[in-house]
């Protein structure tokens, strides 16, 4: 079973399943964004509506052909893909080749056919869909925010059709880019400050919490016993993620973060969270990227965002297991 078009009827999912509200993943491909995207298209709460892509993890290009990539090998190819911007608002952009490889999803032989990404800006596709929703619609950015951040700067009539936005970006403690600073956050801390800064209510999903989603060897070996070419894909992947993590953190096993970002929406308990005062550091000559989050309210500025703290670990393995699973591809 996959991801169904958000006009499927509930009488057509399995008994008991709630919908979630209908969202929209903006992302960068990507191991732990591959990750993501299954987990949204296999978990049948779920409710797709598209995926937009940015420059991150890798350039653009290569960050569009591996979202319609992952979704070819899901089934989902229903689900409209639009490519954003190419370069984060201020500055050059610098891609995460060390970690992810050349491709941006190195490790498996992924050829195979992919549908045409839209004809639209992803701002223009995200726009078109919140839009013409039923209801509210929750963006996922699993990379940076940039193209969040012009939608909202170009587009403010969306923003009553947002319920939140949820990113998996920057840390209550230390970075993996800087030593403050996390990767999605430090390649546009620009647009996570307009983001935070915005009104919208936003979730916070940090390097704090990602750190304790590790894809053991356990874990490999149970995606490979799955028996299905998906499951196979994900193995691999991750003894790639695993090699370049070792090799550049020290890391026994890697983080899958992204996923994270998915599973708290599909079910809220897995993932804890606090209210808090986040803020990015623009100017700072050796933490321009870093998030300062005041846990303790030390600064007495209300919350702006719902900040992840703890994570049920194994209820996310389990989450995300099943949902490769129920694709039975």
């Amino acid at each position: 079973m996959r991801a169904v078009p958000i006009a499927q009827h509930a009488a057509d999912l399995p008994p008991g399943t709630t919908r979630t509200d209908p969202m929209i993943i903006d992302c960068d491909p990507g191991h732990d964004d591959a990750l993501a995207l299954l987990l949204a298209v296999g978990d049948p709460r779920a409710r797709l509506l598209g995926v937009t892509t940015v420059a991150g993890n890798q350039t653009l290009e290569k960050t569009t052909r591996n979202a319609l990539r992952v979704l070819a090998l899901a089934g989902a190819v229903d689900v409209p893909v639009a490519a954003g911007c190419d370069r984060p608002l201020v500055g050059d952009l610098t891609v995460a080749e060390d970690i992810h490889g050349v491709s941006g999803l190195d490790g498996p032989d992924l050829d195979v056919p992919v549908a045409e990404p839209a004809a639209v800006h992803a701002v223009e596709l995200m726009r078109r869909l919140i839009t013409g929703a039923a209801g509210p619609v929750t963006v996922v950015a699993t990379g940076p925010l940039t193209n969040v951040a012009l939608l909202l700067r170009r587009h403010p009539e969306v923003l009553p059709g947002i319920r939140r936005i949820v990113f998996m970006g920057g840390s209550t403690e230390r970075g993996n880019t800087t030593p403050y600073g996390e990767f999605n956050i430090v390649t546009d801390p620009e647009a996570a400050d307009i983001v935070l800064r915005s009104g919208v209510p936003a979730t916070m999903i940090g390097l704090n919490v990602t750190h304790q989603a590790l894809a053991t060897t356990e874990i490999i070996a149970e995606f490979r016993g799955l028996g299905t070419r998906l499951g196979g894909v994900c193995a691999e992947l991750m003894t790639f993620f695993a090699a370049t993590y070792q090799r550049v953190f020290g890391f026994p096993h890697p983080p899958v973060h992204d996923p994270i970002a998915v599973a708290r929406i599909l079910d809220p308990s897995i993932v804890r969270t606090v209210a808090a005062p986040v803020d990015v550091e623009l100017a700072g000559a050796y933490t321009r990227g870093a998030t300062v989050v005041d846990l303790h309210h030390r600064t007495g500025r209300p919350p702006n965002a719902d900040v992840a703290v703890d994570l049920d670990v194994d209820a996310f393995w389990r989450l995300l297991m099943t949902a490769v699973r129920n694709l039975g591809r």
